[in-house]
């Protein structure tokens, strides 16, 4: 493990991104708290590895102002308002699809708000499991197509190629057959604002 995670955070060092590690969720979930502040607002993208930390109800617990898209409670176009707003919050909660030793990271998002929230949020805070690394890009975009897509597509019922074949099917996903999921698709380098971008990396496997 250490071989990849020493390398791996180095890497985000150069690529001006603070990379830290954490050995389980409950550290993750105390560093999480001491860099979000209470006062702070938070949006966050639709994340498996999110909802297995249940890091949000831990941050609308302590009294954040959480800009929760999925509240049963929002009619359709109030959650896609909620979205909007979540993707300027203070600090936005996100993970990756894929994650390459060399330090990129790869996201692919439906409606975008997860990209905007990642690409323009005052604090972004990306969070992963050791599942998420790849040798290299290429590797990071082939699991975030073959891999996490389908079992996203599964987990939230969306009828496309992927789900059937297990597998991307970039060329028939199109529309009117099809509402596709990976529409947009964000590949983070590097940062210039430093102190922008944190990367928890957590020492167990979590999401897709």
């Amino acid at each position: 493990m250490q071989e990849k995670v020493g390398p791996l955070i180095r890497n985000w060092k150069k690529r001006n991104i603070e990379g830290i590690f954490c050995q389980d969720k409950d550290q993750a979930h105390r560093l999480i708290l001491d860099l979000i502040p209470q006062e702070a607002s938070v949006g966050f993208s639709g994340s498996q590895t999110l909802e297995e930390l249940e890091v949000i109800e831990m941050l609308q617990s302590r009294g954040n102002k959480v800009f929760d898209q999925y509240d049963q409670n929002l009619s359709r176009d109030e959650s896609m308002r909620t979205r909007r707003l979540g993707a300027q919050a203070d600090y936005f909660l996100t993970s990756a699809n894929a994650i390459s030793q060399n330090g990129e990271m790869v996201f692919f998002s439906a409606w975008g708000h997860r990209i905007a929230g990642i690409a323009d949020a005052k604090h972004v805070i990306v969070v992963a499991g050791l599942n998420k690394i790849t040798p290299n890009l290429e590797k990071a975009m082939e699991r975030a197509r073959n891999y996490a897509t389908p079992l996203n597509c599964k987990r939230l019922k969306w009828d496309t190629p992927c789900l059937r074949a297990g597998v991307c099917k970039n060329a028939e996903c199109l529309a009117p057959e099809y509402v596709r999921m990976c529409c947009q698709v964000l590949v983070i380098e590097a940062e210039v604002a430093a102190g922008r971008m944190t990367v928890i990396l957590i020492g167990e496997n979590l999401g897709f």
